[in-house]
């Protein structure tokens, strides 16, 4: 168990982070006489088995392994949010142990799903203890896949070492290094977010929660109607800046901090983000102006707003575009699957993996008209190998199949088709609302039984952790010396 100790070790220092971090909604319950024992008992049992966790690993030898980094990963996100399920279970609100780990598996995934049914009435410190496990998910998803991800070649995160000589044995000290200029610069945008939804409209409270919520492209709002609740062109607007300021390369901002200015438009994979959004919005523009009757009731700022917020799998909704018909639902569910920029709060596949997965198609192409050319794949003026190729299509491939998996889980449990696929979907790429009657925009996960809770709840830490860094602890072979 030695080996272990380091990544132990580190679930106690995060497990002592999250129960001291409780102590901010507890404050809200004072402030707004909201007082109860919920956030003071789960923030004693979190420390007292974070500090558990640390005294029993003090002698740890500081160096974290290929399989620790695996198995840190995954139980860093399973252990906040079995602790993070605890002020749920212990609230007013009565909700079950099932209800409750899906609400904090859904905060510290990012994904924005819910199963509260009146989230306008809901207590004051429930709301920011939501915003709270989404900010930390997002904050700790960054740091994750610009440190850790890379050195464990998990589908292609390899392509972005910050160093080509990091090691799992030299990330610990590196990591504490980039990650307080991440810290730093999340910091920042969660203020500047803050700053301009309070003078844009909303009241203090709503401005802090809703801005961690945002730079985390994770899409929990204090109000059933979500962002549409405000029916304000400027926070949308702010809204819409803020989330692609989150679902860009984090590693932008520190080359720019660096000195790097011209990082923003030069970077392959933020100039696809900005085009498939901008393409996005006219596709849904054009088709609902010629095909839909009812495209009066359907503004350019409400297809704008939706498109960003599901690209990114940020799940803010402003408009019910269930009604839109047929066509922006199924355009709808392929921005799901392929997400924002690697190296931010985004979700789904990825933008640099769709773009390398075009290369190899063409490249495959170019090989059948011309059998003897030697084709190299280029991706941001960097030689793709095999390795990395075969990591990307096999990552590809798992997605589609768990995706697929997942849809016939939750069919099984008496789902119909639409929502069926639209949950599986929503999880596996952290998007929050799903389409159909019950789960989507204007809908909940509140009614699903407990075995697609569970399901989804599963979806998404696949979703979030990049599947293999799950998977790989269910084969045998991981646990070999």
């Amino acid at each position: 168990m030695s080996n272990y100790k380091t990544v132990f070790f580190t679930l106690g220092i995060l497990q002592i982070i999250l129960g001291i971090s409780m102590v901010f909604p507890i404050i809200v319950q004072l402030v707004f006489n909201e007082f109860d024992s919920s956030f003071i008992s789960a923030s004693i049992i979190t420390i007292i088995f974070g500090i558990l966790f640390f005294l029993s690993n003090l002698d740890h030898n500081k160096k974290l392994s290929l399989q620790n980094a695996f198995l840190l990963t995954a139980l860093s996100w399973i252990s906040i949010a079995v602790f993070g399920s605890l002020p749920f279970i212990f609230s007013e609100l009565n909700l079950t142990i099932t209800d409750s780990f899906f609400e904090s598996m859904s905060g510290i995934t990012t994904t924005g799903s819910t199963i509260i049914n009146n989230l306008n009435s809901s207590p004051k410190a429930i709301l920011l203890w939501r915003a709270l496990l989404q900010w930390l998910g997002g904050i700790g998803i960054i740091i994750m896949a610009i440190t850790l991800m890379p050195i464990m070649n998990v589908g292609g995160m390899q392509l972005f070492k910050v160093s080509s000589s990091d090691t799992s044995e030299k990330i610990l000290p590196k990591t504490k290094e980039i990650a307080l200029r991440l810290i730093f610069i999340y910091l920042i945008l969660t203020f500047l977010c803050s700053f301009f939804y309070n003078i844009s409209g909303m009241n203090f409270f709503d401005s802090l929660t809703h801005s961690m919520t945002t730079i985390a492209t994770g899409g929990f709002s204090n109000y059933n109607e979500s962002i549409g609740y405000f029916n304000s062109v400027k926070i949308e607007i702010i809204s819409i800046i803020f989330i692609i300021l989150g679902s860009i390369p984090f590693i932008a901002y520190i080359k720019f901090l660096s000195g790097k200015k011209n990082v923003f438009y030069k970077d392959t994979q933020i100039k696809s983000f900005v085009k498939i959004i901008f393409f996005s919005i006219l596709i849904l523009f054009f088709y609902l102006f010629f095909f839909n009757e009812n495209f009066s009731d359907i503004t350019l700022r409400s297809i704008s707003f939706n498109v960003v917020s599901i690209l990114t799998g940020t799940g803010y909704v402003t408009q019910d575009f269930d009604s839109w018909g047929s066509f922006p639902l199924i355009y709808f569910l392929i921005l799901m699957f392929i997400g924002g920029c690697a190296g931010s709060t985004a979700c789904g596949i990825k933008i640099f993996r769709v773009q390398i997965l075009y290369l190899f198609l063409k490249n495959q192409l170019k090989k059948i008209i011309y059998p003897r050319g030697i084709f190299v794949i280029k991706y941001d003026n960097n030689n793709i190998n095999e390795k990395s190729m075969a990591s990307i299509i096999s990552f590809i491939y798992l997605y589609i199949i768990i995706f697929f998996i997942i849809a016939a889980l939750l069919s099984l449990s008496g789902l119909d088709f639409t929502t069926s696929i639209s949950g599986a979907a929503t999880s596996i790429s952290n998007v929050g609302p799903g389409l159909g009657e019950l789960i989507g925009p204007n809908g909940n996960f509140s009614e699903l039984p407990n075995f697609s809770k569970w399901t989804l709840s599963l979806g998404m830490i696949l979703g979030r952790l990049e599947l293999f860094a799950i998977l790989v602890l269910f084969l045998p072979s991981f646990w070999m010396k």
